[in-house]
């Protein structure tokens, strides 16, 4: 090597720094992919994805083929910088060269590259797996030998590299996935997503129709009197009992029954079998559960009964669907019957409208980890029934009582625009 011009020696240098920044900055590029959008490109047929991927099924590989490569870089471009250091200043300029090479080597080969890398693994990793690729098939006995004893090192020291966790993510990671997409979910998108995760955290009891409010058409009255409920309903599916809510004989689906009475086809009888058997749900049961159940049972209504049997409400599968995809009403306050807007920009609320409808509509920021309605809401608080004209603060909302009936909150004014922020808001 003596023998070797400086120019050379300089070249041969320099391109080893080179090789080093690669084996550096492509380790960084690998490790730091996304592994879903790599399995995306991969199956889209993107060439040095789906080479990339090949090579990290294997990590202790590919990282045992760059650690190898990049070692045998960096000693040898030492054994030349001290060639060099001797050739010019004799034994005296060494401690020289290697400080200068460990801070070349640490700017130029290590930093910069792997900083690039990890803003750009892509356009690093790609070309990068091309390179590898036929690499480790030339080196994989000398590979496999460092990875044999390697992973012996890590046993003895308790450590087992093949019971090491996949990628899979919990269910809170994945909330923060979605949450930190920023622009590459569309905010509407994001928002569904996060509603599907929150599906578990909610119950039918939350969503449904409570029992007070069920209306349906009962068989004991007579038939002109059914028809005339069945041409007034709004409803598809219409609850049919006898007597009262505690006989529910099932669901009837008016438009059948509609089109038997233009047939000139429906008769009591008629009528009664046109009805579908009730499904029942108990109650508390998680909405991510009851929309699998409503797929498999191929069924869109159902009734929540509680331990004893009693009914407690109704649940559709548009009601769960809203869960997701929010109200399907265009404006907010059409959204809810319940709540009708004055021009003092306060809002008339019905004791019975739900609470969670009023926060995914209104957007109020109610608690809606207690009771289901206002009125049950009001009455927690106050820890009392109230009397007409009273008023008090909830979550920071300045809440007065307009009418009460039958021991109930019947109406109460909310004013969004007054809140005031409390303890609990910061």
């Amino acid at each position: 090597m003596n023998d070797l011009p400086l120019g050379a020696l300089f070249g041969a240098l320099i391109f080893l720094l080179v090789l080093s920044a690669f084996f550096s900055g492509s380790e960084t590029a690998l490790m730091t992919l996304n592994r879903y959008r790599l399995r995306h490109l991969a199956s889209a047929g993107h060439p040095g994805a789906k080479l990339a991927e090949r090579l990290l099924k294997n990590p202790d590989r590919l990282i045992g083929l760059i650690l190898l490569g990049n070692n045998f870089v960096n000693i040898l471009a030492s054994s030349l910088a001290t060639v060099i250091a001797l050739r010019l200043g004799g034994e005296g300029a060494i401690a020289i060269a290697a400080g200068l090479l460990t801070l070349v080597v640490l700017i130029f080969s290590e930093v910069a590259p792997k900083t690039m890398a990890a803003l750009y693994p892509e356009k690093l990793a790609f070309p990068a797996a091309w390179i590898y690729t036929p690499l480790l098939r030339v080196l994989f006995p000398m590979v496999w030998l460092v990875n044999l004893i390697a992973n012996n090192v890590l046993r003895v020291l308790g450590i087992y590299p093949e019971d090491a966790e996949g990628n899979a993510l919990s269910h809170e990671e994945l909330r923060t996935v979605v949450n930190e997409a920023g622009a590459m979910i569309p905010k509407r998108h994001q928002k569904m997503l996060l509603n599907i995760l929150d599906l578990e955290k909610v119950t039918v009891d939350d969503i449904m129709v409570p029992r007070s409010e069920l209306d349906g058409i009962d068989l004991d009255n007579p038939l002109d009197l059914i028809l005339e409920q069945l041409e007034q309903t709004p409803y598809t599916r219409v609850l049919v009992y006898r007597g009262s809510i505690d006989q529910v004989v099932g669901f009837l689906h008016s438009r059948r029954a509609m089109q038997a009475l233009l047939d000139n086809e429906l008769t009591q009888e008629a009528l009664e079998g046109l009805i579908r058997e009730p499904y029942y749900i108990p109650k508390g049961t998680p909405l991510n559960r009851q929309l699998l159940n409503f797929q498999r049972n191929r069924r869109r209504t159902a009734l929540v009964v509680d331990e004893y049997g009693d009914v407690l409400g109704l649940v559709t599968m548009a009601d769960l669907l809203e869960e997701i995809v929010g109200e399907f009403a265009t404006d907010p306050s059409d959204a809810i019957a319940d709540v009708q807007p004055q021009d003092d920009g306060s809002f008339l609320v019905d004791g019975a409208a739900n609470l969670r409808e009023l926060v995914r509509t209104m957007h109020w920021e109610l608690p809606t980890d207690g009771p289901k309605t206002l009125n049950g809401l009001i009455v927690e608080h106050l820890e009392s029934l109230p009397e007409n004209g009273t008023s008090l603060l909830i979550a920071g909302y300045p809440v007065e009582v307009v009418q009460t009936q039958d021991n109930a909150v019947k109406t109460a004014r909310i004013r969004p625009d007054e809140r005031r922020e409390t303890a609990s808001d910061d």
